[in-house]
């Protein structure tokens, strides 16, 4: 007794302990992680369409497994593969037993019996063959699996890793590739096509088979009406459907956004905020002016699109998608490039924002020189004085690069920074004055988040939050970035895109005013040498920034803004829904009284007084100083005062009256202007400037380049005077060269050194200059 009692314990003792070790294998026979692939890259957009994907290190299409399970498929690859999943614990014996008659039958294996979840276990471990003692394994396995997963969770796992004939693994994967659109959004014959390919892949040849993969989709669709999942209208629909043909190439509509994700942010899927539908409208509307472009040499263009109430990137198109286009791999969107005068409405809305400018106000528009800059405006033409709303519309550079010299480079560049500009980090002085006209480098994400943020600034005040416009534009669903906060009037900015509106648009709009009465600002830029086009435009609901150049750098005739990525952006906005126009920030401005023709604050001499919104903030601009009172005789002959006037009559007259140069210019451009009538002999004043040098400035220092002989190029001297008639005598060095009479212009050769210029009037007034030659 005490012996038998003794082998009890022990044969206890050694079934715990089996029981104990296996319990322990059987706890960790799972391998974790059970599927150890590379995936696929994929861009999805915002609705989860695929934009573009690259292959996995594998070379197999595989796609990192969705949460979510197609309806359609689910109930198709039950129905086929295993009706009992949801009730059994990972086999069935109800179908080991059929397959074993089946095979025994046979003579031969024709069926395996295994679950969905047996299977699953047997992609984990690679297929490996089929025997026995494997299909032991699977079972024991497939119990374990049931264990740590659930139901949804192993059916997610076969959608994601089955096979679905040549490289393609997984139902997305199989759905993009066989019918070119999203799993959920098959039919039912397509999801009872796929559901069969697993159990037999090379079905899906588009050579052969395809008899017997029709036969048993059509016997799975029988099925399904059968099981009541599909009622009998459904299925003879399903029957007319065809076969896939070969498979699609996986869409690639951003791949350079995909290259730049990869880069950044290393993931295996990316859900975009972009939409494909807005997407292929950019990308056809570069490919629309292509031949153009490429007829010039121009090989490159980008666009980005972006939702101006959430900052949400809607489109990113990196270059032209040919990769047979010279230097398609560049994506333009990151590249640095020179901004032209794409800057200028940020200057423009600071300095209207702290009181500095005012939008109708004239800035002076003559040629300049300071030190060895030499600005011109882009059509060498100078206007005299032109209102600075105009001046912005028109993108005329002297203007604004006297508006920079007065707000300061240093402020200027730190604003930038504040708007989001972060290629702009070099000292103010090495950027200089040449700042404002491309001297700084910008790439398409900076400068439309910049204008975003600018837009959105008004957008807080039409929704009631006058807060500071810190959001910025972001690419995935789950970023949204936040920028430096932005002090400016929402006012000033008003006036900003009021003036980016009156911008004339391109010469395939011609007309638009009798047929779009969409608000559109927008602004372009050309770089030195014509190396970038640039054009951004904003509506209520959507801000666009176009690129069009050479990722080369090369340069082109012709290459300008407004005429080249002007017309691209154009057909872009066109073609995306209408917004309600820009709303008036009220409450941020205030009544101002101003003179008419010089836009500045209204002084008693003034003809006329107009009253304008003006951005609410500090009063610091003076007096209109080009409205004058004189007295002339009745007919305006000429001007008189009390001490010469004798027995005629003084007429007071209120006169508009610009300095000698800008009058000069002034006067070429608008007819209507009248200068001052001559005093009578005798009257004359000494007091008014009446002779002015327009070239060369106080000061300049002036580079002659050689021509071939090696000998110095001329330089063409210029004089103003308030007389259109007028002769005036010039003088260098106090050596008389020449007189000019109505056009006063002096072309003379000259060696290195320093001049004094002098030029006079018949009626003694002088002025001068000092300058160097080197």
């Amino acid at each position: 007794m005490g012996r038998s009692s003794k082998v009890k314990r022990t044969r206890g003792k050694v079934a715990f302990t089996v029981l104990l070790l296996f319990s322990v294998f059987y706890y960790f026979c799972l391998p974790k992680p059970l599927f150890e692939k590379p995936f696929s890259t994929l861009i999805l957009d915002k609705n989860g369409s695929v934009l573009s994907a690259r292959i996995a290190e594998d070379d197999q299409w595989r796609f990192v497994p969705n949460d979510s399970i197609p309806n359609k498929f689910e109930q198709c690859i039950l129905t086929f593969e295993d009706k009992y999943f949801y009730s059994h614990p990972g086999f069935n014996p109800v179908s080991l037993a059929r397959a074993l008659w089946k095979n025994l039958r046979a003579g031969k294996v024709v069926s395996g019996g295994s679950t969905l979840s047996m299977q699953v276990i047997r992609m984990s471990r690679n297929n490996p063959a089929r025997t026995v003692w494997e299909k032991c394994k699977e079972i024991t396995l497939a119990t374990r699996l049931e264990l740590a997963y659930s139901k949804r969770e192993i059916l997610s796992f076969y959608c994601g890793y089955a096979p679905f004939g040549g490289n393609t693994v997984g139902i997305e994967a199989a759905s993009w590739r066989y019918f070119g659109r999203s799993p959920f959004d098959l039919s039912w014959a397509e999801a009872a096509t796929l559901a069969v390919l697993p159990n037999a892949p090379g079905l899906i040849h588009p050579g052969k088979n395809r008899d017997q993969l029709k036969r048993k989709r059509n016997r799975l669709l029988q099925l399904l009406v059968k099981e009541g999942i599909m009622d009998r209208q459904q299925y003879e629909l399903a029957l007319l459907e065809t076969l896939p043909d070969k498979p699609f190439p996986l869409p690639n509509a951003s791949p350079h956004l995909a290259e730049w994700l990869i880069q950044k942010k290393g993931s295996n899927r990316y859900q975009t905020t972009l939409e494909d539908r807005l997407q292929e409208i950019c990308i056809q509307s570069l490919e629309r002016f292509k031949p153009t472009h490429e007829a010039n040499e121009v090989y490159n263009g980008a666009v980005l699109l972006i939702d101006a109430e959430t900052g949400e990137v809607k489109a990113y198109v990196g270059n032209h998608n040919n990769p047979k286009t010279p230097g398609f791999h560049n994506d333009m969107v990151q590249a640095s490039r020179s901004s032209g005068s794409i800057l200028k409405p940020f200057l423009y809305s600071s300095m209207l924002s702290n009181g500095s400018l005012w939008p109708k106000e004239l800035l002076k528009d003559t040629p300049l020189i300071l030190a060895d800059f030499k600005p011109e405006n882009f059509s060498h033409q100078y206007k005299g004085a032109v209102p600075a709303d105009e001046a912005l519309s028109q993108s005329l550079n002297i203007p604004f690069v006297l508006l920079l010299k007065e707000y300061g480079i240093q402020r200027f560049k730190e604003d930038l920074q504040a708007w989001g500009f972060s290629t702009i980090n070099r000292s103010a002085n090495n950027y200089g004055l040449s700042l404002i006209l491309g001297g700084a480098e910008v790439n398409m994400w900076d400068l439309g988040n910049a204008y975003y943020r600018f837009a959105k600034k008004l957008k807080e005040y039409e929704v009631g939050e006058l807060k500071e416009a810190s959001s910025s534009i972001h690419v995935l669903t789950d970023q949204a970035d936040r920028g430096k906060p932005i002090d400016i009037n929402q006012g000033a900015i008003h006036h900003t895109i009021q003036a980016m509106t009156q911008l004339t648009r391109p010469h395939t709009e011609l007309g638009w005013q009798f047929f779009d009465n969409q608000q559109i600002a927008w602004k372009t830029g050309t770089s030195f040498g014509h190396r970038d086009a640039w054009a951004v435009g904003m509506t209520s609901r959507y801000i666009a920034v176009v690129w069009i150049g050479n990722s080369s750098g090369e340069g082109r005739p012709g290459l300008v803004g407004a005429k080249v990525a002007g017309p691209v952006l154009f057909d872009v906005l066109r073609q995306l829904p209408q917004g309600n126009g820009f709303t008036i920030p009220y409450d941020e401005m205030r009544w101002r009284k101003v003179c008419a023709k010089s836009g500045l604050p209204a002084a008693p001499n003034c003809e006329r007084i107009d009253s304008i919104y003006l951005p609410h903030v500090p009063f610091v601009k003076k007096q209109c100083p080009y409205h004058v009172k004189v007295f002339t005789n009745a007919f305006k002959e000429y001007r008189l005062n009390q001490n010469c006037a004798h027995d005629e009559k003084l007429v007071e007259q209120k006169w508009f009256v610009l300095p000698p140069t800008m009058a000069w210019y002034y006067a070429q451009n608008n007819p209507s202007y009248e200068p001052l009538p001559p005093w009578k002999k005798g009257c004359a004043s000494t007091a008014e400037k009446v002779l002015d040098i327009v070239y060369p400035s106080q000061g300049a220092q002036i580079f002659l380049p050689k021509d071939l002989d090696e000998s110095k190029q001329s330089m063409v001297m210029e004089a103003s005077h308030q007389r259109a008639d007028a002769k005036l005598f010039w003088h260098l060095n106090e050596r008389y060269i020449g007189t000019t009479q109505d056009i006063h212009q002096l072309p003379i050769q000259l060696r290195e050194g320093e001049y004094k210029l002098l030029i006079e009037d018949e009626d003694g007034n002088s002025t001068q200059v000092s300058f160097i030659i080197k």
